[in-house]
């Protein structure tokens, strides 16, 4: 579903280049989810933006389903829900339920359909309560479950999450996870960043560990488990840090 090749991305820092992708490689299958680990400054970002076509490599290339990231990338963006960290994408001076009418109208979903998704992402993240008031004067967990319902308002069939439960609170975070769960059900494809070890190993299927821009690591969890002798996320994401290089990713 997800096809990364060789993917080097390197931006202009005054009269130097900084390199924040390095011969990255590893696929995602359609169905899978999987979690994309590494410290801040790691690259996970850089990586999603590119998956997105926000960002063009320097090098290698992308594919998403059968289209190229930069040949197609408007065929792409029809079919991927994206939320980065920190960007929530909302206007505040519209209400959620306008935020969200909006959104869809972009993908083109008329207004029947419409109606049906945003009764389903409200009851399903509870935001009732505040579905008609102004964006502008929510907290940070209100604003953040209108951001992944606006990501989901299209149902893609490929979902990028870039640190989704900034924000929530221990309720809210266990609705995302039952919703992770839900959307796998459905045949959907996600790949989501986090620093919360226990949510990967609840959630994914696969990890890819990130290192300074190089792919330190990629494959099964379970796999990953029974060769490491542990099922410590953490423990094990630091020790491979410590050991580093490509050598080890699968």
């Amino acid at each position: 579903m997800i096809q990364i090749h060789e993917v080097t991305k390197q931006f202009k820092d005054k009269k130097k280049y900084v390199t924040a992708l390095k011969h990255v490689s590893f696929n995602v299958a359609k169905g899978e989810v999987l979690g994309l680990l590494g410290e801040n400054g790691a690259g996970k970002t850089t990586l999603l933006r590119t998956i997105a076509t926000l960002l063009t490599p320097s090098e290698g290339s992308v594919t998403v389903g059968e289209y190229d990231t930069l040949k197609n990338p408007n065929e792409i963006k029809k079919r991927i829900g994206v939320l980065f960290g920190g960007e929530t994408g909302l206007y505040d001076r519209l209400t959620a339920r306008e935020n969200l009418e909006y959104f869809a109208s972009l993908y083109g979903l008329g207004k029947h359909e419409t109606k049906v998704r945003i009764d389903d992402l409200t009851k399903m993240f509870g935001m009732r309560d505040y579905l008609d008031r102004k964006v502008g004067g929510f907290s940070k967990g209100m604003r953040q479950k209108v951001a992944i319902a606006r990501t989901l308002i299209h149902n893609p069939e490929i979902i990028l999450f870039d640190e989704p439960t900034t924000g929530l609170d221990i309720t809210s975070s266990n609705v995302f996870r039952q919703l992770v769960h839900q959307l796998k059900r459905e045949g959907k494809t996600i790949v989501f960043s986090s620093h919360i070890m226990e949510e990967v190993s609840l959630l994914c299927d696969s990890v890819a560990m990130m290192h300074k821009g190089e792919l330190v690591y990629n494959g099964n969890l379970e796999a990953l488990y029974k060769s490491e002798g542990s099922r410590d996320l953490n423990f094990i994401f630091m020790s491979k840090l410590v050991r580093g290089g490509n050598h080890y990713a699968s």
